[in-house]
């Protein structure tokens, strides 16, 4: 968790905030967004929205009346309460990377398919982080386990080796159902759950201004039981969204702040996140181009969209187009997690792990990305300024020209340094310099070897194991 000592960045002012908000609310108006789930269609007619075929026309105050209902912010609540998660506030949560349909293989240095064994190994890395506050979800796609069984085997993992928040399925209704019941055999029972957000899912539209039958299914599900939702758009400049920063902005804004006013219909007072994971594209290219400055502005526009609303905000990441953990994914990485937290996100999805634009998961990336998690943390810490800090009895003490190295107070504050994971500090030298990458990989080995996850109770996982048998291949 960092949490921000030192306010947020705002790029747009008052005005140009509220153009983007009205905009919004007339692309909602006079084009409406397509629902492909009839209960969805008729939840918001029957509060006054116009329903044609599949697209639905939602008045503005219907929107607006909607909006007003989300928190502001919310526990997640963790099998272990020492990591449950504040999700608002100055408060900044981090997930590793999500959705990657393959890997880096640590061992051949080349691109294969992900598997179960790396879910559970990026499990095991996320559980061992220091800055790692919520696991689960689609952490990696095991593509060698069968689909009807995939989402309950990958919470399974979440909850076996960690004891962190986790993130659930949202691929339909009955994936949905059952990682509600799921969540209900590791915590306290489904009434537990009702009253306790234990679940994060991530639903997502599809662009331009559509939600699919999945998701709409998810969404209402998870809406039910009073369970958190990331409700983000992953639209693309230039194709599935419009070229300009405050047009693709416009209509994300539109399809998410849709998507929030049908949970509050379904349960006022649902918990919520605003999120975005949308791409700029190289026109030149055709291609994604996630580590450039125009994505960090397009998130940075998120956030304050989502704190006009009142909302939690979710975005950015240590992102890069780069192929390999190399100097261009250090540097994109670096750049786009700093301003993600700069602009004030409250949880961060994508902070560890990613290449080559959300498709691959490496193992050095994560470490090197961990390594860029802490050294934010500490900078977000700020400066501490009292008494003791301010030094002014061992400065005069020590006066001119003296030595401060075995004065009392620089042994009380020696380790409030933060030590590096795997940056090298060390001076030139014959013989071989440090590699960063192999560095990673190295210290990623020997973290797999030595981690030993939190203990489950017998009970629960025999409950769960038993339950995710009864799930029909």
């Amino acid at each position: 968790m960092i949490y921000r000592k030192f306010a947020h960045s705002d790029l747009m002012s008052e005005e140009e905030l509220l153009q983007v908000h009205q905009a919004s609310l007339e692309v909602l108006e006079k084009n409406g967004i397509e629902l492909a789930h009839e209960t969805a269609r008729k939840i918001l007619e029957k509060n006054g929205a116009r329903v044609e075929g599949e697209k639905v026309f939602i008045p503005g105050k219907l929107i607006e009346e909607q909006l007003a209902k989300a928190p502001r912010e919310f526990t997640l609540h963790a099998r272990n309460p020492r990591n449950n998660v504040l999700i608002g506030g100055d408060n900044t949560a981090l997930a590793p990377g999500y959705g990657a349909p393959f890997v880096m293989d640590l061992e051949l240095g080349k691109r294969r398919n992900s598997t179960y064994a790396d879910y559970v190994n990026f499990t095991k890395l996320s559980g061992a982080s220091e800055y790692i506050d919520v696991v689960g979800g689609v952490l990696v796609e095991p593509t060698d386990l069968p689909d009807e069984q995939r989402h309950a085997q990958m919470y399974h993992a979440a909850v076996k080796y960690t004891d962190k928040a986790v993130m659930g399925s949202a691929l339909g209704e009955k994936k949905a159902r059952e990682c509600v019941e799921m969540a209900a055999i590791v915590h306290q029972g489904i009434e537990f759950v009702k009253e306790h957000p234990v679940l994060l899912s991530l639903i997502n539209t599809n662009s331009p201004l559509q939600l699919d039958r999945r998701m709409m299914e998810s969404l209402l599900v998870y809406a039910e039981y009073k369970q958190p939702m990331v409700i983000a758009s992953l639209s693309m400049t230039g194709t599935t969204a419009p070229v300009t920063l405050a047009a693709a902005l416009v209509q994300q804004n539109a399809e998410v702040i849709a998507c929030i006013s049908i949970a509050q219909l379904v349960n006022p007072g649902a918990p919520v996140i605003y999120g975005s994971a949308s791409s700029v594209v190289d026109l030149k290219t055709g291609g994604l181009a996630i580590g450039s400055p125009e994505t960090a502005l397009m998130f940075s526009g998120t956030a304050q969209l989502a704190r006009y609303y009142k909302i939690p905000s979710r975005g950015g990441g240590s992102l890069t187009d780069s192929l390999l953990p190399d100097a261009q994914s250090g540097y994109e990485s670096m750049f786009l997690f700093m301003a993600a937290v700069q602009s004030g996100f409250h949880f961060i999805l994508h902070a560890a792990g990613l290449l080559e634009n959300y498709m691959t998961m490496s193992y050095e990336k994560f470490i090197i990305d961990d390594e860029i998690c802490g050294m934010v943390k500490k900078y977000f810490e700020g400066i501490t300024v009292d008494r003791d800090h301010l030094g002014v009895e061992t400065i005069l003490h020590v006066g001119s020209g003296g030595n401060y190295l075995g004065e009392d107070h620089t042994f009380a504050h020696m380790r409030d340094m933060r030590l590096p994971l795997i940056s090298s500090r060390k001076a030139y030298y014959s013989g071989k310099i440090p590699d960063t990458s192999a560095n990673a990989g190295k210290y990623c080995q020997e973290l797999l070897e030595q981690y030993q996850g939190p203990p489950l109770d017998k009970k629960i996982e025999n409950e769960l194991l038993t339950y995710i048998k009864g799930i029909k291949k």
